[in-house]
């Protein structure tokens, strides 16, 4: 009798097993199969059992539920979706009370805070299974005010008061009024004192993409100011109102410090920088091998490739990131989380866009990407400076372009690159619109497998024919007189094309404007 029930023999000599089976039915006069109806020889009996100790049968495997875009950890919980466990990095945070994390967008920074979210409400039936579960007996439920900054148009000062407002009714409503007519910073803080008196439990505040109203200003030096009064305001509570608060936690891109949003808080710990922090957002070697075994053999399956060899391309891809002098290498979690879902390794991260105030840095900024990086820098400059600067490059670190590759003590200087492939093409693709026209046909602008051909089959009349058209669509306005203008613009098209190009090489017999070598 056939069956088609799977089994799976978890020593690893299973065909041992088999035929040592068929071999005993024979002895015993039964030919039919070893998993078909049992032989009545005690003897048959015997080894059944010890072969079915061997045995374990095989549930229908589940689907794998990536989550591609949900940051809310109850969701991913409840949904049945992959979680990478990032608990036990986020009980070290219960030693401290205030604290401020930048990391580039799509890090992870919103699921940090709404993991923490439901650890303060004492949910932990989400965290069955994970190392927090473990790690502390201490859930008794806590007030939780959430801020999440993160959506909204952030135009006019009318509209991020009006959003801070809708929050701030929100727990009024929880927790009551005091005094509706009030300041939105003094209600604010109302709400935190209320709280606490009502629960008998000090206040866990969370502050998601803090700076994003700030960022969505960036180049409104009026707009800028009224946003920062606001806010400056608004967050002074978490100095005033110390003695009600047991944690706050706040997530952004970078500190403004220039803007004195944070000159009343000097009380508030950095650990954007910090070694023990370096892991708390993104996901590292330890985590792909131990999570992601399923999606690495099912891309291995796709592209006819060994696992090993899938590693190493995801890893060529995607790893690289580093946020600490002493750091793990880090992947990033959107690209691979989609490369996953969709079993394809393609660039998603710039997918989803560049930030509008890196676009004006870049315009205001004489850049040359061809020395970009790599590049050194002090590590107080990096660890301090804020997006408002006219040096591009803590602004390119902290949006995630560039990352840290080491670090020299005895100097005290981080040297910067581009943490992966994914990046540095998808940075180089980006800036070519800033060197040629942007009015270009991107069909003509981005034709870079017809060059690669030309060059690698040795066509350099038909590549410079082709060179020529693409830099006369330019304008002559856009087209200006600076030599170094066209040199940068064939860099970038020589580095998009995987060449290794240089700008300005010494030689012997003088100096080369641009040299492009293949690997032939």
């Amino acid at each position: 009798m056939a069956t088609n029930k799977k089994y799976r023999v978890m020593n690893v000599y299973q065909l041992d097993y088999r035929l040592a089976v068929e071999l005993l039915n024979r002895v015993v006069g039964n030919e039919s199969s070893p998993f078909a109806r049992p032989p009545i020889s005690p003897i048959w009996i015997c080894f059944r059992k010890l072969l079915y100790s061997r045995v374990k049968r095989v549930e229908p495997m589940k689907k794998i539920k990536y989550p591609v875009g949900i940051q809310t950890f109850s969701e991913i919980r409840e949904g049945g979706y992959l979680y990478v466990d990032k608990t036990a990095e986020i009980y070290k945070l219960f030693d401290g009370k205030y604290y401020f994390l930048s990391r580039p967008r799509r890090f992870g920074k919103s699921l940090m805070l709404t993991t923490l979210k439901p650890y303060y409400e004492g949910r932990r039936d989400l965290f069955k299974g994970l190392a927090l579960d473990s790690l502390t007996d201490d859930w008794e439920p806590r007030p939780v005010l959430h801020l999440d900054l993160n959506t909204g148009e952030y135009d006019s000062a009318d509209k991020l008061e009006a959003g801070l407002k809708s929050h701030v009714r929100q727990w009024e409503k929880i927790y009551g009024v005091e005094d509706p007519e009030a300041p939105l910073s003094l209600r604010f803080g109302y709400v935190i004192r209320r709280a606490y008196e009502q629960t008998g439990r000090k206040v866990a505040i969370l502050i998601d993409e803090y700076d994003k109203p700030m960022l969505n200003a960036f180049g409104n030096e009026k707009l800028l100011s009224e946003f920062r009064s606001i806010l400056k305001a608004l967050y002074s509570n978490l100095k005033t109102m110390d003695a009600y608060i047991e944690i706050a936690v706040l997530t952004g891109v970078a500190r403004f410090s220039k803007l004195s949003i944070f000159s009343d808080l000097n009380n508030l710990r950095d650990i954007s920088f910090e070694d023990d922090f370096a892991a708390i957002c993104g996901i590292t070697s330890e985590e792909l091998d131990k999570y992601f075994v399923e999606g690495i053999q099912k891309l291995s399956d796709k592209y006819n490739k060994t696992p090993e060899t899938i590693r190493e391309e995801l890893r060529v891809k995607y790893d690289g990131y580093h946020f600490a002098s002493v750091s793990p290498d880090i992947y990033n979690p959107y690209s691979l989380m989609r490369a996953f879902a969709a079993t394809t390794l393609g660039s998603y991260w710039f997918m989803e866009g560049t930030p509008t105030y890196l676009v004006h840095l870049i315009e205001n900024a004489d850049m040359n990407p061809s020395s970009l990086v790599p590049c050194e820098i002090k590590a107080s400059q990096l660890q301090s400076a804020g997006i408002l600067t006219s040096d591009p490059i803590p602004a390119f670190y902290q949006t995630g372009y560039l990352t840290i590759k080491e670090y020299d003590q005895d100097f005290n200087t981080y040297t910067l690159d581009y943490p992966n492939k994914e990046i540095k093409e998808g940075f180089m693709d980006f800036l070519v619109p800033f060197y040629l026209s942007k009015r270009t046909d991107p069909n003509n602008r981005f034709e870079v497998k017809r060059f690669v051909t030309e060059v690698k089959e040795g066509r350099i009349k038909d590549f410079m024919v082709s060179l020529k058209s693409l830099i006369a669509n330019v304008p002559y306005s856009e087209k200006g007189t600076s030599e170094d203008h066209f040199r940068t613009a064939i860099y970038l098209l020589f580095t998009l094309m995987g060449f290794y190009t240089k700008m300005e090489e010494r030689v012997s017999s003088g100096r080369l404007d641009l040299t492009v070598e293949t690997t032939d």
